[in-house]
């Protein structure tokens, strides 16, 4: 019985060293869209994280791509923030 109990816990606690946690993954590319005809700041920040992020997803969308202001082209390539 102690031998069960003392092999069970040798293979959880190798379960959890040999699987790297979420954190060591290497994020991916940043996700990025190309501007549409139409398409505003306000639009592209809701599509991408929500009407209730949309506000600090702008500013971060300035930030990433060292916007001035709030207007944006058609075609113009812009780099999202990634997902939360």
């Amino acid at each position: 019985m102690l031998f069960c109990l003392l092999l069970a816990v040798a293979g959880g606690l190798f379960t959890l060293v040999g699987v790297p946690g979420q954190a060591a993954d290497r994020p991916g590319p940043a996700p990025v869209v190309i501007v549409q005809p139409g398409d505003t700041l306000w639009d592209i920040a809701t599509r991408h994280s929500g009407v209730r992020r949309r506000d600090a997803t702008i500013e971060e969308i300035r930030r990433l791509n060292h916007l001035d202001g709030y207007s944006v082209d058609a075609g113009q390539r812009l780099t999202l923030p990634r997902q939360r």
